[in-house]
């Protein structure tokens, strides 16, 4: 046997071990999450944090003790406390509900979509939709709720970027209509008002009612933001437009409901998680997404979506996307009806991968409006 084959059979050896240890830690895995689901009954019915630091410094400094190895205990003494921190975020969805990262504020529309998706969850605001995707990534949430469309403004290419280049999975969609209000502080008329202030598409999509008024306008980052700032200017000449969640939020009136110069104003949110959604039944796998680039050579794009089709799936969105790193390179996102967990949908998986240089299964979901 020469000496790249004893190589390669010794690192096939160690994989197979590491296969082997990985399958026994997991059934591990699960007995120490069962038993810290007791420990989270017993802090719930006293009143217990769910930190107990003493008593993990006290694990920590046990097991050290159990590796020998002193370089490996440095490494051991981490992996205890990631195990840890795990079991603590597993309590902490058990006594307090899930934890839901959106991108914006109180009273926003993603704040909105994110209590009808998951209800009853703790709803924790981010900056971005790139901070609210990656609290979920590193376990800091449990999903993500982002929108991925309008029907007004059309896709919404960050989180799109997101789900090619990051770990999540889409585990459901949820359409919300979406309606514009004017707010505007307790005891203010329409006629008092000489300036409204909201996000750039709100204020684009009531262009018609503003120039109706004659009001200037202002842009702000967020709608549910732009109501808080007029709560907090005081001052009866200014309005928001934004959702009646949001004056609820911020002691606002509605002056005037629906604004918007469309009726079907609707935005499309996602739910990302860390696993895939492999539920069957009538409804859900109904629809999934998928993502790749195909190789540069004719024809190749044709197909990679005559491969869907053969298939017996139904597109309902093919769109390009450029690529960060790569001038003038673009990536394909599909969305297309139908079960992909199935035969065929094995076989699609297979086939597009001759003519796909990268290939992301990103989730499947059943559509639900709300």
């Amino acid at each position: 046997m020469s000496e790249k084959n004893q190589r390669e059979d010794l690192l096939a050896k160690a994989r197979g071990e590491i296969n082997e240890i990985d399958a026994q830690m997991a059934e591990l895995f699960v007995r120490r999450m069962r038993a810290a689901e007791e420990i989270a009954v017993y802090k719930k019915e006293h009143a217990l944090p769910i930190l107990d630091a003493a008593r993990e410094e006290q694990v920590v400094q046990a097991n050290a003790k159990l590796v020998e190895d002193e370089t490996l205990r440095e490494y051991y003494v981490n992996f205890i406390r990631n195990n840890m921190a795990v079991s603590r975020a597993y309590q902490s969805r058990l006594l307090e509900g899930m934890r839901v990262a959106y991108c914006g504020t109180e009273g926003a529309f993603a704040h909105i979509a994110a209590g009808k998706m998951f209800p009853g969850s703790i709803r924790i605001p981010y900056d971005d939709f790139a901070s609210a995707y990656c609290a979920v990534e590193n376990g800091e949430c449990d999903a993500a709720v982002l929108p991925v469309e309008n029907s007004y403004n059309g896709e919404v290419g960050q989180v799109t970027d997101l789900m090619f280049s990051g770990s999540l999975y889409v585990s459901e969609m949820m359409d919300l209509a979406v309606s514009h209000d004017l707010l505007a502080l307790p005891g203010t008329r329409i006629e008092d008002v000489r300036e409204v202030v909201s996000h750039p598409q709100a204020l684009a999509q009531c262009a018609e009612y503003i120039r109706g008024n004659a009001w200037a306008t202002a842009e702000y980052s967020n709608t549910a933001l732009a109501a808080k700032y007029v709560a907090e200017k005081q001052d009866k000449t200014v309005a928001a437009i934004a959702s009646e969640e949001a004056a609820e939020v911020f002691g606002l009136e509605v002056l005037a409901r629906n604004i918007n110069a469309s009726r079907n104003n609707t935005t499309r949110f996602a739910a990302f998680s860390r696993i895939e959604n492999r539920r069957h039944s009538k409804r859900m796998g109904e629809h999934f997404i998928l993502l790749f680039t195909v190789k540069h050579e004719a024809g190749a794009l044709a197909k990679a979506v005559d491969i869907i089709g053969r298939c017996g799936f139904n597109m309902r969105t093919l769109r390009s996307r450029p690529m960060k790193d790569f001038l003038w390179q673009y990536y394909f996102y599909v969305e297309a009806e139908g079960d992909v967990y199935t035969e065929a949908g094995e076989w699609m998986m297979r086939e597009l991968g001759l003519f796909c240089d990268r290939l992301k299964l990103a989730g499947t979901y059943f559509n639900e409006k709300k």
